[in-house]
């Protein structure tokens, strides 16, 4: 029996997911977690096969809480989910030490296959981020403005590029708004940018937000 984690700030998210895996006989959901902060809580007082790992939610982000988790226990199994589309931030997690990346919006055998893979000590990603992975390996071409940003620094810029505040985003992410124009400023700086406009315009044209 795979036993599962699942971190997810909306309930009826985390109902669905349970629901998909248990009725497949072989998976078990032992514990269900609001955020970062709980699931970690969970994790020093209980074993899990899989974490099942929203990359967005209150507080600390899914890929700060990864690292978090790594630090832990090392060896363990996360598979991160997310509305957002895998050139988004699959690579950024699976370099972060996830074991496997699917999107929400995919099909319920897809979730179950990854799960029993993770589960297995193997990595996960679906047919077309191993494509575009495989596409970025054989070319030669230079690193993207976006991709010398830290995971932090890529959370902000994606907010930013989406029209939120700075004062909007600091209090999604329970920061100052001192700290986030601090990242405002780096970002800026690191993508040789000059406005929150101009962010908008490379996120659009680079498939980064919808």
């Amino acid at each position: 029996m795979i036993t599962v984690l699942i971190a997810d700030d909306f309930p009826i998210v985390r109902k669905g997911l349970k629901e998909v895996l248990e009725d497949q006989g072989d998976c078990r959901v032992s514990g269900e977690a609001n955020d970062g902060r709980e699931a970690l809580e969970l994790l020093r007082n209980e074993t899990f096969d899989v974490v099942i790992l929203d990359i967005s939610m209150p507080g600390r982000s899914g890929l700060d809480v990864l690292q978090d988790i790594k630090k832990l226990k090392a060896d363990q199994a996360v598979l991160m989910v997310s509305m957002h589309p895998e050139e988004d931030y699959a690579v950024r997690a699976l370099k972060s030490g996830a074991s496997g990346y699917v999107s929400k919006t995919a099909k319920g055998e897809e979730l179950v296959e990854a799960v029993r893979k993770v589960a297995a000590g193997r990595k996960y990603v679906s047919e077309s981020l191993a494509e575009n992975m495989a596409m970025l390996l054989d070319s030669d071409v230079d690193e993207m403005p976006h991709e010398t940003l830290s995971d932090r620094e890529f959370d902000v810029f994606r907010k930013l590029a989406t029209g939120q505040s700075v004062s909007d985003i600091a209090h999604e992410m329970s920061l100052s708004v001192k700290t986030i124009s601090t990242y405002r400023s780096r970002i800026l700086e690191k993508m040789n940018l000059n406005s929150n406009a101009e962010l908008a315009i490379y996120a659009v044209k680079n498939k980064l937000i919808g």
